[in-house]
């Protein structure tokens, strides 16, 4: 009977060895074909609206997931453009990827799905993990991985409400002796006084304009 791991638990190392994933080393926001455009007054009203909104809310207690999810990653979302066509979002949607010959099937869930699988987001609340975006990675990747509609690349994005952190997975090909591999970028940081979450907005719009025309 094949053995049932559930995402949340699963570790890199777990990855590494049913699935063959390894990491890689690849600075892929500086790749992107779309180049970065300068932000305008209004964007930058409405992130410093974020940042008083989190600020104001994370003094008074730690922020859940669904808090995350409705103070940052909501408004971030839609100033990139991904509720407006051609985009469609999924919340909650489950996935189920298999390892056939370690006999193992990987269950869990993903927060925000965007546009034919190709953006991937999960949100973990800061009271569990100490703010270290970092502990969501491997249920991220597990999550990509069983993208039935993979191509040759997918995106991730980890959320903690404070910190930002991209993710590429490279999926392994049909037919080619490849294995899939994945890269993240550094973490950005909302926090004044030196604040990145602009340049988290930059590169959604990125990916939005690239998944535009994929």
């Amino acid at each position: 009977m094949p053995q049932t791991i559930y995402a949340k638990d699963i570790s890199l190392f777990d990855l590494k060895e049913k699935f063959g994933l390894r990491a890689v080393q690849e600075s892929f926001l500086e790749q992107w074909s779309v180049p970065i455009q300068p932000l305008t007054e209004l964007e930058q009203l409405q992130l410093a609206r974020i940042i008083s909104n989190y600020q104001n809310l994370s003094q008074r207690r730690p922020m859940s997931e669904e808090t995350v999810k409705m103070v940052i990653l909501s408004p971030m979302l839609d100033l990139a453009g991904f509720y407006q066509p051609p985009f469609d979002v999924e919340t909650e949607k489950p996935i189920r990827i298999t390892a056939e010959d370690e006999g193992a099937i990987v269950k869990g869930k993903i927060d925000v799905l965007i546009v034919q699988k190709k953006l991937w987001i999960l949100v973990i609340e800061s009271k569990q993990t100490g703010f270290d975006v970092m502990v969501a990675l491997p249920q991220a990747l597990a999550c990509m991985l069983a993208n039935p509609n993979a191509t040759e690349q997918t995106y991730g994005l980890l959320v903690s409400g404070r910190e930002f952190v991209f993710v590429k997975l490279n999926h392994a090909q049909p037919n080619q002796p490849s294995q899939p591999t994945y890269s993240i970028s550094q973490a950005f940081s909302i926090i004044p006084p030196v604040s990145q979450i602009g340049t988290v907005l930059q590169h959604l719009k990125q990916l939005a304009q690239m998944l535009k025309t994929a």
